[in-house]
């Protein structure tokens, strides 16, 4: 049976796991269904009779409102699939470490200020703002750094593994912030 403080944990730790899931989804969703929604109507339908007219819209040819209505839907949708993937891009790259987006690429940056080895439960701050906490027993005693680079990388599932430049030895750690 869990305790109360562990059942806590595991429902923050699921509530901060899925944040980044459903801001991704939301990013990727709504420029589509926005997208959808605007190439359903055409443009003489979108504004009102009054803005139709103000815009000079009016003195087209069947033709040619045809022929902006295909290019606007057009530049649309080449601008929406632009956007998500920009926002995707940014998602995973803003919460790589929290979950796995599938990228193998080791995330590789500086440790602010001193670095004094590996032990469990020591935070490092990286460079990009990322936070990371050692979560196993790996030790490199007696190494004192400033400003080391290191390379994060995963494992299998959701692991995530620290190495200092110039070191061999890796420490399992944890995305804290």
């Amino acid at each position: 049976m869990l305790s109360i403080a562990h059942r806590h944990a595991v429902r923050g730790f699921r509530r901060t796991a899925l944040r980044p899931l459903a801001l991704a989804a939301l990013l990727l969703l709504a420029p589509a269904a926005m997208a959808q929604q605007a190439t359903d109507q055409p443009i003489e339908q979108q504004m009102s009779p009054e803005q139709f007219r103000a815009a000079g819209l009016d003195k087209l040819s069947t033709q040619e409102l045809a022929n902006l209505n295909a290019w606007l839907n057009k530049t649309l949708e080449v601008e929406t699939t632009k956007a998500a993937s920009l926002a995707k891009d940014k998602v995973e790259t803003e919460n790589r470490g929290f979950l796995s987006f599938g990228s193998d690429d080791p995330i590789v940056g500086r440790i602010d200020g001193e670095f004094r080895g590996f032990g469990r439960g020591r935070t490092w701050t990286l460079d990009n703002g990322q936070m990371w906490e050692q979560t196993d027993d790996a030790s490199l005693a007696g190494v004192r750094l400033d400003a080391p680079q290191v390379s994060i990388a995963p494992g299998i599932g959701n692991a995530w593994y620290m190495a200092v430049k110039g070191y061999n030895t890796r420490a399992k750690v944890r995305r804290t912030k």
